[in-house]
């Protein structure tokens, strides 16, 4: 055994699988990996929980595989959307290779006729969103009679974009699985539920506790109206000179934010739900190979880019909901990286921040300018109830706006202090 993949050697791992991975050059396994490979293994049922970029995917991959080799059967890998389908098929197919073995990926926006040819293949991974394995299990065009491990990745998501029926359905149809895992960055009390019905004495694997950010991403907070947003973009497109992903919350508005950072000289690009599958790919590719300096998204985008070089992740809107805002600034800061997240709240929005910063356990750092040196949440803020300025006090707690000699400058990086229903009409 070679001394480089030493960091897999104590995990249980047989041999052949030691070669490959030494081959694929994956030397040290990361936390997530070191913590779940030696359970998974034994077959038993887990519970990961981990920001995303922390290599999850290996996590279950490569005991999903060496077990599959060794006892048959075919596993089920669940996914909350297309990309990231895509993005497990691509991570995997390196560890299926040299074992001869087939994945096939079932996702919307394709034919089910073209699928058929990838599961007469009978593979050994079956990698799915759950409302087009549904459509393959009603139309009889698919068996998951030999699913010996069923994976639920990124399963808050899969609930929150109100795959649940879908999920329980498909969990009904696996009747000779023999071990769940489940993997998330946050677990909401729906996702406890669904273990609790679905698997046996699970182990729970907490890399970061739930909604903690990676401590790769530094953070900042600019209170702007919204017919001023275009300008601090405008301002951050000068300021910084990598690659840009900017959220949206709907697809209007995605496509509206892309048409005028085109006009800002940038070359720009979009992903959501009115782009057909193949724009979809053609973007991401695009955005990875330098071809586009922006994607321009909405939270379809979230949890399916898997780019380690993305300097700036820009949340022009806020989320729907405060869990995305975890899954959005984890698109920046990975494989070990840094990274910068900027996101910007309109004046009334300050209860929206605080179940935020709640979520994830720190104040987002105020970014003053001169330009926008006025904006502050708006006193008395219906939604939120509080004091004015929308935070409770506290000692390290800051107003926009405020009299404090503590203001940050505008740019200046702050490092996060933990270290640790996509609705159909809006995405």
């Amino acid at each position: 055994m070679s001394a480089s993949n030493a960091g897999f050697y104590h995990l249980g791992l047989a041999p052949n699988m030691l070669k490959v991975l030494d081959k694929l050059k994956f030397v040290t396994p990361t936390p997530i990996q070191l913590q779940a490979i030696p359970s998974a293994l034994e077959g038993k049922d887990i519970m990961g929980i981990a920001q995303t970029g922390t290599g999850k995917t290996l996590a279950f991959g490569i005991p999903i595989i060496q077990r599959l080799a060794s006892e048959g059967g075919q596993a089920l890998i669940l996914v909350p959307t297309r990309e990231l389908a895509l993005q497990v098929s691509d991570a995997l197919a390196p560890l299926l290779v040299p074992y001869k073995m087939r994945s096939a990926v079932l996702i919307g926006g394709i034919k089910i006729s073209l699928q058929m040819p990838a599961i007469k293949q009978n593979p050994s991974v079956i990698i799915a969103t759950p409302g087009r394995l549904n459509d393959h299990i009603y139309q009889g065009t698919i068996d998951l009679g030999d699913i010996a491990v069923t994976v639920l990745d990124e399963a808050d998501r899969m609930l929150d974009m109100g795959f649940e029926p879908q999920v329980k359905s498909i969990l009904r149809c696996v009747t000779n699985n023999q071990q769940t895992m489940l993997f998330s960055a946050t677990m909401p009390p729906d996702i406890l539920k669904l273990a609790t019905k679905y698997m046996e004495l699970p182990i729970t694997i907490e890399i970061a506790p739930s909604g903690t950010t990676t401590k790769d991403v530094s953070q900042e907070l600019f209170i702007v109206k919204e017919a001023l947003k275009n300008d601090v973009i405008k301002m951050l497109l000068q300021k910084y000179h990598g690659t840009v992903l900017v959220f949206t919350r709907t697809k209007l508005k995605a496509s509206r934010v892309a048409r005028n950072i085109q006009l800002m000289g940038a070359k720009v690009v979009e992903i959501h739900s009115n782009r057909t599958m193949s724009q979809r790919n053609q973007a991401i590719d695009g955005f990875k190979r330098g071809r586009y300096r922006v994607l321009v998204a909405t939270d379809i985008a979230a949890r399916g880019i898997d780019i380690s070089k993305i300097e700036l992740v820009v949340n022009y809107d806020l989320p729907d909901d405060a869990e995305n805002f975890v899954h959005r600034i984890g698109r920046t800061g990975r494989a070990g990286k840094e990274g910068h997240a900027v996101t910007f709240a309109t004046p009334t929005q300050s209860h929206d921040i605080d179940k935020i910063e709640s979520l994830i356990k720190i104040t987002l750092p105020r970014s003053m300018h001169p330009k926008f040196a006025n904006a502050k949440f708006v006193e008395g803020d219906s939604k939120s109830g509080q004091r004015p300025g929308g935070r409770r006090p506290s000692s390290n707690s800051r107003g926009f706006g405020s009299s404090s000699k503590t203001k940050p400058s505008f740019g200046r990086k702050y490092k996060s202090k933990s270290e640790g229903a996509s609705r159909s009409n809006k995405k």
